[in-house]
């Protein structure tokens, strides 16, 4: 903007000089003059003072207007641009947060396996010592304890290790400790159809109205480029107090105005006109390429819902029955009917099935988080999105 302003600067000046007048074209020659010697070639030294103040103006320049209004239109990109990255931001920490508490979900399964493992052993230990079964489903239930404890370490370290993750991601400072206050239920994504979202994601997502910022900034410098042809108006002047002290001064003025145009510049606007043509055909490219991206993100992210949906409800049936199957493999084990290798396959069976559903969950969250993002919405929407509680 400073381009089409007005510039004043002020300049407070004391001046010496001593002028030979023949280097600039005077040369007196007279006839002899009784009396008169001629007038002197050197002038001074003299002396002035000067106070003014100086102001240059541009009337008209259209060039310098439509790159002011370019320079707008990238300072609204770079905006958008920070609002973008506040949303990838808040998709990191979601994430990072979503496998804390699939973490929490594992470990609390896991130390259920556990449990069971162990009331398995000993009931397996009780029984050998009664003559009613044989050691050798002592040591498949003290195989399958020991399993599930290796698993239970190996669980709760990536527990660890991923709570440190979320701290470095939210800047807690090294060392913190702390524990997650939410949790995620299983909530289905219900109101809002493929299209509709397509629709807002194109509306509003930051980073898309912040590439058309860049289109829109290209083609003003391009108008830019184009109106260097363009004759321009400036003004130019100054008023002040000139004399040879300040208290022997008179005040002193000059304007100007002038019009200015382009006779020849080598080929210069030309090649500025290329140069801008070439970035408006680079930003809208880019701005094509993102809208294709933004099309496959939120088709992909229905995709990864619907099919996450689809896993939890079968993952939470085949829980049920491997619940049921397990709870039945203990009872005969009690009865002395089974061993102990139905009771640890049926346990293993618990163990995947859970797995699986904690799987699920997560992956069914964490497509909601990024259908969040790719709608633009992660810092104002993401908890209704996942709906945390």
């Amino acid at each position: 903007m400073s381009a089409l302003l007005p510039q004043v600067n002020g300049t407070l000046g004391e001046t010496v000089q001593e002028t030979n007048l023949q280097t600039i074209g005077f040369h007196f020659k007279f006839p002899p003059i009784p009396g008169f010697s001629g007038f002197p070639t050197i002038v001074g030294p003299f002396s002035y003072t000067a106070a003014q103040a100086n102001v240059s103006a541009k009337v008209f320049d259209w060039s310098a207007r439509k790159t002011l209004s370019a320079a707008k239109a990238n300072e609204e990109s770079a905006r958008l641009s920070v609002q973008d990255a506040r949303d990838l931001v808040v998709q990191g920490v979601t994430n990072a947060y979503l496998q804390i508490i699939a973490d929490t979900s594992r470990v609390d399964s896991i130390q259920a396996q556990v449990n069971t493992a162990q009331v398995i052993y000993n009931r397996a230990v009780d029984q050998r010592k009664a003559g009613t079964s044989p050691g050798i489903d002592v040591l498949r239930a003290q195989v399958e304890l020991k399993t599930q404890q290796q698993r239970l370490l190996a669980q709760q370290n990536a527990f660890d290790k991923d709570k440190l993750s979320l701290a470095r991601v939210i800047g807690l400072p090294p060392g913190q400790t702390f524990n997650i206050a939410d949790s995620v239920p299983f909530v289905p994504l219900s109101g809002l159809t493929q299209d509709e979202a397509l629709r807002m994601a194109f509306a509003q997502r930051p980073d898309y109205q912040s590439a058309k910022k860049l289109v829109e900034a290209a083609k003003e410098a391009l108008k830019a480029a184009q109106a260097e042809w363009y004759p321009t108006l400036d003004s130019n002047g100054y008023y002040g107090d000139a004399g040879t002290t300040l208290n022997n001064s008179h005040g002193v003025f000059l304007l100007t105005g002038a019009i200015n145009f382009n006779i020849f510049n080598g080929g210069r606007i030309r090649s500025d006109e290329e140069q801008a043509r070439a970035a408006l055909k680079q930003r809208s490219d880019d701005l094509a390429d993102l809208g294709g991206q933004i099309d496959f993100q939120v088709r992909a992210a229905f995709l990864d819902i619907r099919t996450a949906a689809d896993q939890v409800a079968v993952a939470q049936d085949n829980l049920e029955l491997a619940n049921q199957t397990l709870l039945q493999a203990r009872d005969r084990f009690a009865a002395g009917v089974a061993d102990t290798i139905e009771v640890v396959q049926a346990q293993e069976s618990v163990a995947a099935a859970n797995d699986s559903l904690i799987s699920a969950l997560f992956a069914h969250n964490v497509a909601k988080a990024e259908l969040a993002r790719a709608l633009g919405l992660a810092e104002q929407g993401i908890k209704k999105f996942i709906a945390v509680k």
